[in-house]
């Protein structure tokens, strides 16, 4: 089996979904993007990264407007910029996961990657009282902001990845090969999992 994989992490905010991701591909000896991948978009595309960063994750208007690219299809020219920013995200994609091994946070990198059989989804989550507190310190937020943002950035994500992603759906175990409570296992024992759990694919 090929030694090529890639490990696709989606997570609520707060899940500690970001530094077990990274802790991950340091074990692996592998390399990490996250906001990483902003930088190789832009150089990628030649789009400034301001732009890639304010349309990071970000879903497109709606269903309606979905129909209509499929009724009409645009040419790269013509479609919207949050649509160039997310093509550009592809062929980005596709390219450093032909490159080597990587772990990649969110951004449907899944979804983009599906036809591939070296792909490992992963979805991280948490009880909200251990991302409330996660997000407080690291963040310094009140308890009732810590919560609103947390609920906020993850209807974000979910209306990206739901998008973008057609037969999947954010977090449901269908649509993942793997989901971890990080709240029960911790970050530590959440990489240890996933460790093995690559280990059992054939990809360590």
């Amino acid at each position: 089996m090929s030694k090529n994989y890639v490990v696709a992490v989606s997570r609520q905010y707060g899940s500690g979904g970001h530094e077990i991701g990274r802790k991950l591909a340091d074990k692996l000896g592998i390399k990490f993007y996250d906001k990483e991948l902003l930088s190789k978009i832009a150089k990628d595309s030649g789009m400034s990264k301001t732009l890639i960063e304010y349309y990071d994750e970000m879903p497109s208007r709606s269903l309606l407007f979905s129909l209509a690219m499929d009724a009409y299809p645009m040419s790269f020219t013509e479609m919207p910029i949050n649509q160039k920013v997310f093509q550009a995200q592809v062929e980005t994609i596709k390219k450093i996961a032909a490159e080597g091994p990587c772990v990649i946070i969110g951004r449907c990198a899944d979804t983009i990657l599906d036809e591939k059989d070296n792909v490992v989804s992963v979805f991280i989550h948490a009880d909200m009282n251990a991302k409330v507190a996660r997000v407080m310190e690291r963040d310094g937020l009140s308890e009732d902001k810590a919560r609103e943002r947390i609920m906020k950035t993850d209807k974000k994500r979910a209306s990206f990845y739901n998008f973008y992603s057609l037969d999947k759906r954010w977090g449901e175990v269908d649509s993942h090969d793997i989901t971890l409570n990080s709240s029960k296992l911790g970050i530590e024992g959440s990489i240890d999992i996933l460790y093995d759990y690559l280990k059992l694919r054939g990809f360590v």
